[in-house]
């Protein structure tokens, strides 16, 4: 018993990797925290007294071993994490169209329409009814718009939590699948503090304008979305680089924005309108400048909006032009 315990000591101290135990914090009897744990036996030993603590211990860690990332990644399994954009949250089973078996060798002709058969039930077993069929298509529009404006996809994810919060309040009802997904977007871009205007969203949206602002209003009000009002400094640093302008005017449309709605001008305001005012006084001011013409057409707002904007800008800033 002895020579065994001794044994099983000495193979635990030339062990590579060893680390304490999260579960036993010390040894029942020699009181000792000295303890480490064997990958290979599932064993948690006592390195004072020699005591087997526990013993079959799961190992929760892969079976291979991999030394860097790129083999890490080449013997990996599993596939990727589950996400809210894809109806079945990315659970299910896909077949691939390059028609070649595990050793990458082309498949018969036989087996090719075998496969092209199995791929065709697949994509229809993958909705089981109209509810999860209407939820891929909001949820692959939200994907296209997202797409076609260029956020990143956490937005996507944001989104599609709204849009499954609100299939689940029945806030669908009534309303158009395409509507709800839009606004879900918009939304989306407000929380994650990366604004698009109304009018950027129903340019690739096949909704109009005034439908999207209604149910937005709509789903924000019943989901208890808690929307802050949006910062106009949020599209300086876009409208500034759409419109190649350079840092000294960034920093100085910020400057004009803090400093006027510290003064309360800013209330009531469209927020673009006020970025690209702000932007346009800044190009005057630092010898860059830039037409409203050019300015309202990177903002999507009136040239009458940035006059009045920019006449209030600068009365307040004390600027006489």
């Amino acid at each position: 018993m002895t020579r065994s315990t001794r044994q099983r000591e000495r193979e635990q101290t030339t062990e590579q990797g060893e680390e304490e135990s999260e579960g036993v914090r010390e040894c029942p009897e020699c009181s000792s925290d000295n303890l480490v744990k064997s990958s290979d036996r599932g064993e948690l030993v006592c390195q004072d007294c020699g005591l087997v603590v526990e013993e079959e211990k799961i190992d929760p860690g892969p079976e291979w071993r991999a030394f860097n990332h790129q083999e890490r990644q080449e013997k990996s399994r599993v596939g990727a994490p589950t996400t809210q954009t894809m109806h079945d949250k990315g659970l299910t089973t896909t077949i691939d169209w390059k028609d070649k078996d595990a050793y990458g060798r082309s498949i018969s002709s036989k087996k090719r329409s075998q496969m092209h058969r199995l791929r065709k039930w697949q994509e229809r077993i993958r909705t089981k009814d109209a509810g999860e069929r209407n939820l891929q298509f909001a949820l692959s529009e939200i994907d296209r718009m997202a797409s076609a404006l260029g956020v990143p996809r956490s937005v996507r994810e944001v989104a599609s939590v709204i849009y499954r919060r609100a299939l689940k309040e029945d806030l669908i009802r009534g309303r158009s699948i395409e509507g709800v997904a839009t606004s879900a977007l918009y939304a989306a871009c407000r929380k994650e503090g990366i604004p698009r205007s109304l009018e950027e969203i129903s340019e690739v949206s096949r909704v109009e304008r005034k439908e999207i602002g209604r149910t937005y209003r709509y789903i924000s009000q019943e989901l208890g979305l808690e929307m802050k009002p949006v910062d106009p400094k949020k599209y300086v640093p876009r409208f500034c680089s759409e419109l190649e302008l350079s840092e000294e005017v960034q920093t100085k449309a910020n400057e004009i924005i803090e400093t006027t709605a510290e003064k309360g001008l800013l209330s009531g305001k469209s927020p673009t309108g006020y970025a690209a005012a702000a932007i346009y006084a800044a190009s005057l001011l630092c010898n860059e400048k830039k037409t409203q013409r050019e300015v309202a057409d990177v903002a999507q707002v009136t040239e009458v909006t940035i006059r009045n904007r920019y006449q209030e800008q600068i009365e307040a800033m004390g600027i006489h032009s």
